[in-house]
């Protein structure tokens, strides 16, 4: 994506976010009708920079309603023999630690043993938070924002087996991974669950 295209997206959400917060509190019907005008040239900003339509763009928006605020993605560090365990997701072909987006409801720690139980078929106790991390990633669109949470987890039993949202699982040396669902989980986040690992002293990374 070029520079023009990624400042572009960076206004689209901006003004979005305005907008979404205008239409939530504000009571005035004058100022109503420019948050809405707000929020549709963000859907024109978008669809002129993706392969959405506004109208598609608008369908997406009114899913989001309330205050503007992040999505939250947690991951689930588990290892075997100084392995790391990694799903491989039906949606891109690539590999990632187990995780998805926390439900509405659910405790963190809930939602990482349901998700790793989910996709790999392991059961795993929640240990600590190894690392909160700006995740701004929501396909189609580089556009919704998000935290991703990375919790380090102990393997307590089960076998590997996939589900309607995974092809394979397995658990991979730092030396010896597998192309990454790159979206979903990076080199980098992979690297700071190794160093969690072996020192389990290490403190939480953040951004």
């Amino acid at each position: 994506m070029s520079k023009e295209s990624t400042d572009l997206l960076r206004w689209a959400r901006l003004l979005y976010t305005i907008s979404q917060s205008g239409l939530t509190y504000c009571k005035n019907d004058y100022d109503l009708e420019r948050y809405h005008q707000l929020e549709e040239i963000s859907a024109e900003i978008l669809a002129s920079n993706s392969d959405l339509s506004k109208e598609e763009v608008m369908e997406s928006f009114s899913l989001q309603h309330g205050y503007a605020t992040p999505k939250i993605d947690v991951r689930a560090a588990v290892f075997q023999d100084d392995r790391l365990l990694l799903i491989r997701e039906l949606a891109d072909g690539g590999w990632a630690m187990p995780g998805g987006w926390a439900d509405i409801g659910d405790l963190p720690s809930v939602t990482v043993r349901r998700e790793v139980l989910e996709e790999s078929g392991f059961d795993v106790t929640v240990d600590k938070v190894i690392a909160v991390l700006d995740a701004n990633r929501f396909a189609p669109l580089e556009f919704y924002h998000a935290y991703k949470l990375i919790f380090l987890c102990s393997l307590e039993g089960g076998n590997p087996r996939t589900n309607h949202e995974t092809t394979g699982v397995d658990f991979f040396h730092l030396d010896d991974l597998p192309p990454l669902s790159k979206d979903r989980t990076t080199r980098e986040m992979i690297e700071e669950a190794f160093a969690h690992h072996f020192d389990p002293g290490r403190p939480t990374a953040f951004d």
